[in-house]
């Protein structure tokens, strides 16, 4: 592919525009990738492709907000999320509407949503009530601590997994060494950059490319794709999962020194 064709394929911008909802379909897993900054409350609409009733009628979202705060109003139960807080909506939740608490400082909610075939409660989780892992080191420049919202030992879900990463200041690396995992599609989406740029790294260990990302822009993975990055500084990401199985230490290990 060249760069175009891969910018048009597993590229992903846009997504937060005051005042809107914008969303992408996308052909891994059923993944819909979006973002909503409402400066008036913005509901949650059904597309066609859904070819359901309503949105959620067959689908279960998972949301987490990087702005300002913010309230997500699913079947008349508010949701209040600061900074880096989650929220999941399951299957079959008709009624859904974003809100800012401050229209100079609005929230912005990434949302990552896919077909569900089961229920589970409405729940949501403060960032420092989720369950953390530390992974790396200061000599490889890849110290970061990972934020796991909706997993096996966390909120419950049907099918989707979603939590964030924080690198440390000094550390520039991802997800490296990296991985596949053929069970499971994985999006990342690029946060709190400023004006710094992440190459995200893609496709099979022995056939890489790479995608330059801003801040708030996302890369999809196909589930036969590595995906890791490195950056001009530090920076956050939020990963989201649909797929086989949600077991987020099953991946399949790939040698750096394989690398082609």
């Amino acid at each position: 592919m060249t760069t175009q064709q891969l910018r048009d394929t597993f590229y992903v911008n846009g997504l937060f525009v005051p005042g809107e909802l914008c969303a992408r379909f996308t052909d891994l897993d059923r993944l819909v990738v979006g973002g909503v900054t409402p400066i008036k409350p913005i509901p949650l609409p059904n597309h066609k492709e859904t070819g359901r009733a309503f949105f959620l009628e067959r689908r279960e979202l998972g949301a987490i907000n990087i702005g300002g705060a913010g309230t997500v109003i699913a079947e008349g139960k508010s949701f209040l999320l600061e900074k880096l807080d989650c929220v999941y909506l399951p299957m079959g939740t008709r009624n859904v509407s974003f809100e800012s608490h401050d229209e100079k400082d609005p929230a912005k909610f990434y949302f990552l949503s896919c077909p569900a075939h089961s229920a589970h409660p409405a729940a949501m989780m403060k960032s420092n009530e989720a369950v953390k892992a530390e992974l790396g080191a200061k000599e490889t420049a890849n110290q970061r601590t990972i934020y796991k919202f909706i997993h096996e030992g966390g909120i419950h879900s049907c099918q989707l997994v979603m939590g964030l990463t924080a690198l440390e200041p000094g550390s520039v690396w991802n997800s490296f060494p990296p991985h596949t995992h053929s069970r499971r599609t994985e999006i990342y989406f690029y946060f709190d950059l400023a004006e710094k740029v992440v190459s995200h790294f893609l496709g099979e260990p022995s056939e890489t490319r790479h995608l330059f990302l801003h801040n708030e822009e996302a890369a999809l993975s196909p589930n036969w794709s590595m995906h890791f990055g490195v950056g001009t500084g530090n920076y956050k990401f939020i990963w989201g999962m649909a797929g086989e199985n949600q077991t987020f230490e099953d991946m399949d290990a790939v040698k750096p020194l394989d690398l082609r």
